[in-house]
């Protein structure tokens, strides 16, 4: 049984109905200039080791530096819309701020928070790259995160019901401790 093709435009609008916080990817160089992309594909990976990746376009020049050098996600407080512009070809009259990188990767200043990251894997996806980090440094702010959904920015809107729960009800500890209702009659 053969699947008609997928449509990019509708696939591309299917994945913008999910939600997702804004990052800029930032590294160095060839020549050692700080460089960066808006990237909204990011994810956390592992506690422990800690881990966190990004999906980056397989053509774009960051994709070529992250792979081998060290990297900073900065995750974009709510006020930074016009640094995701400025990363994502739009640039800004007098360029983004910079802040301070205990790794010496450049990062912006005013993230909601930043994780400095050493390479740690690559793997083909497809028309993209998912880069894998090591957090090796981060920073945490109060700032609001900025969010992207539906081809456009947001502010974070009100709690809905507080925390869902207080462990993973699938996670290890949960193996050992959680026993079903019905497995107690």
């Amino acid at each position: 049984m053969t699947t008609p093709p997928i449509d990019p435009r509708d696939l591309r609008h299917a994945f913008g109905r999910f939600g997702t916080g804004v990052t800029v990817v930032t590294t160095r160089n060839d020549v050692g200039e700080a460089h960066g992309a808006t990237v909204s594909a990011f994810t956390a990976v592992s506690l422990d080791p800690p881990l966190a990746q990004v999906t980056l376009m397989r053509e774009s020049k960051l994709s070529g530096f992250v792979a081998q050098r060290p990297f900073a996600i900065n995750i974009m407080g709510a006020a930074q819309q016009d640094t995701c512009l400025h990363f994502a070809g739009r640039p800004m009259r007098d360029g983004p701020a910079w802040g301070q990188s205990s790794t010496g990767v450049p990062v912006l200043a005013g993230n909601a928070a930043t994780l400095e990251c050493r390479p740690w894997a690559v793997y083909d996806g497809g028309d993209h790259l998912i880069v894998v980090g090591e957090v090796v440094a981060l920073e945490i702010t109060p700032a609001a995160p900025l969010l992207f959904f539906g081809g456009k920015f947001h502010h974070l809107g009100g709690l809905v019901g507080g925390a869902p729960w207080d462990y993973c009800g699938d996670g290890h500890a949960a193996q050992s401790s959680f026993v079903p209702a019905l497995a107690v009659l």
